[in-house]
């Protein structure tokens, strides 16, 4: 559980619910970046369990980069962050959903595709370029009181397309195709929803072996006013022109200047990435009678 996501009274609130379930469980507060990770690696080498990461999209991300690969691990996630967008898949009420946690406790199993970005794993979304820039900026903006979710989103947005480049020189390998030119965002999508809501590609599945890809060109700031609101709901072949979509296992992009790449929330710097399927799927429950959303 960790106690840093959502608000104290989230965290107590929870710890007091856990004294009255009906399953064996053992809970540990995490202390600080990486701890959560580090605590998933050692359960799942004791193997035969059950990890619920009890947080936000963050959370989940850690756990799932211990657990990874570990036949008898399965993980889910309870949702006390500020940012859960993974779990929208399951529905409008997957936070009601996944709360109840005996319901969770008896769910069913599902196996779900693993992205491996320069050896960080994730489940949902890795963005790199104009919204990865966002994403990354978002932090300082969850500081504002009454500030959450896709507010603090669109504020970094405002802050990016105002004050700084819209796009950069990459070079992107993908389906046996090579693309030169300059790029204002790439977004790789195993899930549906991040940044807050935006959903690029509304039929992306995390079980289907494919991810969906989107390059965004070259374009102007009143270019991109005028597209955001396609790219956030999934309307992106409305825009031929300006996005390519394809859909691959493995696809690659570099560029001379530092790059910013964000997966599931967490943030990546470099010159050159490579994202592949991960070998192993995930063994991910949810709560009993919830399915993913198709």
């Amino acid at each position: 559980m960790n106690p840093a996501a959502g608000s104290a009274a989230s965290t107590q609130s929870l710890l007091e619910r856990l004294e009255h379930v009906s399953f064996p469980h053992e809970t540990v507060l995490t202390q600080g970046v990486g701890h959560a990770q580090k605590l998933a690696r050692e359960a799942a080498i004791q193997g035969n369990v059950r990890l619920y990461a009890c947080g936000g999209d963050g959370t989940l991300n850690e756990v799932i980069n211990g657990a990874a690969g570990f036949d008898s691990v399965a993980v889910t996630c309870v949702p006390k962050g500020t940012g859960n967008d993974f779990l929208k898949l399951f529905g409008k009420d997957y936070q009601k959903q996944f709360l109840n946690l005996e319901q969770l406790a008896r769910g069913t199993e599902l196996e779900l595709d693993i992205m491996d970005c320069n050896g960080r794993l994730g489940l949902d979304v890795v963005c790199c370029g104009l919204d990865a820039n966002i994403a990354a900026g978002v932090h300082k903006y969850k500081k504002i009181p009454f500030l959450h979710g896709a507010g603090t989103y669109f504020c970094s947005l405002m802050e990016q397309v105002l004050y700084h480049k819209l796009y950069h020189p990459m070079k992107i390998a993908v389906n046996n195709q090579v693309l030169e030119e300059l790029v204002t965002l790439l977004c790789v999508c195993n899930g549906r929803y991040y940044g807050g809501g935006f959903m690029p590609v509304a039929d992306a599945k995390p079980d289907d072996g494919i991810f969906d890809i989107l390059v965004v060109r070259q374009v102007r700031l009143s270019t991109f006013f005028r597209l955001v609101g396609d790219y956030a709901t999934g309307q992106y072949a409305k825009h031929p022109d300006l996005i390519y979509d394809f859909h691959a296992q493995t696809i690659s992009w570099e560029s001379e200047q530092e790059l910013v790449t964000v997966m599931d929330g967490e943030v990546m710097y470099g010159t050159s990435f490579t994202l592949t399927k991960f070998p192993k799927p995930l063994r991910f429950f949810c709560p009993h009678g919830v399915l993913l959303e198709h």
